[in-house]
């Protein structure tokens, strides 16, 4: 009736891998458990609408943005990383760029070079568009 699995267990279905010795460079779009020894040289992006954990291992290594829901980082990630549902940093993760998240879990030994970003702290600022046509309007009224 009850399941007894850790949330952990989510990321261990692989459908995809990137081997160690395997360079990208372009972006790649996924869906499922994608897994990453290797290096990539562009943006990963989760499909849209689609449950999707990317996995980076400890010798992994990412230079561009990453949005999917869920985001394992235990090698160097040089970009923003935007985590729909939640973000785990390793110990041995090493993210240069800015995280934003839903529910962030950082192992003692992770190190960020950048910004947290709760996704609700983003939902409650205005759009920059938003900015501008409220200091307009205020512009024309004095």
């Amino acid at each position: 009736m009850f399941k007894n699995k850790s949330s952990r267990d989510s990321h261990l279905v692989v459908d995809a891998l990137i081997g160690p010795q395997v360079v990208i460079r372009g972006d790649v779009v996924f869906s499922g458990g994608l897994y990453v020894e290797g290096r990539i040289e562009g943006r990963v992006i989760a499909e849209e609408g689609a449950k999707a954990v990317l996995t980076l291992a400890e010798q992994g290594h990412i230079e561009g943005e990453v949005r999917a829901s869920v985001v394992v980082l235990s090698g160097r990630m040089d970009g923003d990383v935007h985590a729909g549902e939640r973000i785990e940093l390793t110990p041995t993760a090493r993210v240069n760029g800015n995280v934003h998240y839903q529910v962030v879990e950082m192992g003692a030994g992770a190190q960020l070079n950048g910004r947290l970003v709760h996704a609700a702290a983003m939902a409650a600022l205005p759009s920059p568009e938003a900015v501008a046509m409220q200091e307009k309007a205020e512009a024309a009224e004095a």
